[in-house]
């Protein structure tokens, strides 16, 4: 080979990276497109792509790319029965790193538009409350609209397998109530740190001062609540208040076990803006009154709880309620589906035989439930 073509290598070669670069010239594109074409990597994917120079590695860091803080990933750790049974070893890493994810996204100054944890705010000793409260002030979080916490429960914590004690009921009953006060707490700096929530899912416990609270987040358009306590009733009044004081709710989700002391009690809904409503995975609730003039859509059921009932009592509960479909005709006047079954057009004028079946999956009246089994 002639020391020419000798020379002429090395340049084709250059050439040919050049044109490689030409092909796909990221570092060219705004640093806007860059961000979100690398918000589709996973969180360990992120991390990686540091690596690749020093402007990816700067790019990273930019906390428009963080924008989720997500507690609840069970794989971080990997376990050996889908999480069900964790040793304390595996607990202590698993607590490693919540606290190394959350140093991560402070240090990275996370844009955060999306939580979800799932942590019990009555352990004293791991102080899980504390933790969010210092990932809410250390972090851009004005613009969260998506909120999903589980705040009764963590989500790897090992099985307490003590005998209980005579006061086992006098200490479950401290621990609810830590749990409530704690959670109080976290959502009056949520509903200051974070007013615009649009989508909100997590237990509740049904308290004026935690419906005063929720009340506060007035860009909520889809809410989904979960019983606290199977001993925990809900005030119909306080449950009025709420769906009142939401004036952008679109979806509502609700999960109501009424205690048997409370049967017999009925429920009244107002809402100007509700168009979805679930009750389904709720038990004994009852409604007598319904002011929905914008639903379109309502899920129902009726679950037999094993209750057994002798007839007088169950006919002197039975005859404070109203039908199902008649509070349907009077407070729902653009209701489309009921229990994911369309609605013929003239359902008010006139039941079917479809709509009569059912209501008799749904309604709680005498003429849709004649059982001695509740």
């Amino acid at each position: 080979m002639s020391p020419r073509k000798k020379l002429l290598v090395p340049v084709s070669r250059r050439r040919m990276a050049k044109a490689g670069d030409d092909l796909f010239p990221f570092n060219l594109l705004p640093v806007e497109c860059q961000l979100h074409v690398l918000s589709f990597l996973s969180e360990v994917d992120k991390c990686n792509s540091a690596l690749v120079c020093s402007s990816w590695s700067c790019l990273v860091r930019s906390g428009k790319l963080w924008r989720v803080a997500d507690f609840s990933r069970r794989g971080v750790i990997h376990l050996g029965q889908e999480g069900l049974l964790v040793s304390n070893r595996e607990f202590e890493r698993w607590k490693a790193w919540v606290h190394h994810y959350t140093h991560h996204l402070i240090s990275r100054g996370a844009s955060l538009l999306t939580l979800k944890a799932s942590f019990d705010l009555g352990d004293q000793c791991n102080k899980w409350g504390e933790l969010l409260s210092d990932l809410l002030e250390n972090v851009h979080c004005r613009d969260l609209s998506q909120l999903d916490l589980n705040w009764t429960f963590t989500l790897l914590e090992p099985l307490d397998l003590r005998v209980g004690s005579n006061s086992h009921h006098d200490s479950i009953t401290k621990i609810k109530m830590d749990q409530v006060t704690n959670f109080q707490v976290l959502l009056g700096k949520l509903s200051h740190s974070c007013p615009r929530i649009t989508k909100m899912r997590l237990h509740f416990d049904w308290s004026e001062t935690s419906v005063s609270l929720l009340t506060h987040f007035q860009h909520l358009r889809v809410l989904e609540l979960k019983y606290f306590w199977v001993f925990k009733g809900v005030s119909p009044s306080i449950l009025q208040t709420l769906t009142k004081s939401l004036p952008n709710l679109k979806s509502l989700t609700l999960h109501i076990l009424v205690p048997l002391r409370n049967l017999g009690i009925s429920y009244t809904l107002e809402s100007m803006s509700l168009e979805f409503l679930d009750v389904s995975p709720s038990r004994g609730l009852v409604f007598s009154s319904l002011n929905l003039p914008a639903l379109r859509e309502l899920r129902a059921k009726k679950i037999v709880r094993g209750i057994t009932l002798d007839r007088r009592t169950r006919l002197r509960i039975q005859s404070r309620w109203p039908c199902l479909y008649q509070v349907l005709r009077e407070g729902t006047p653009r209701l489309q589906a009921l229990n994911n079954e369309r609605l013929l057009p003239g359902w008010r004028e006139q039941s079917y035989r479809e709509l009569s079946s059912i209501l008799q999956q749904s309604c709680y009246c005498l003429q849709h439930l004649d059982s001695w089994l509740w």
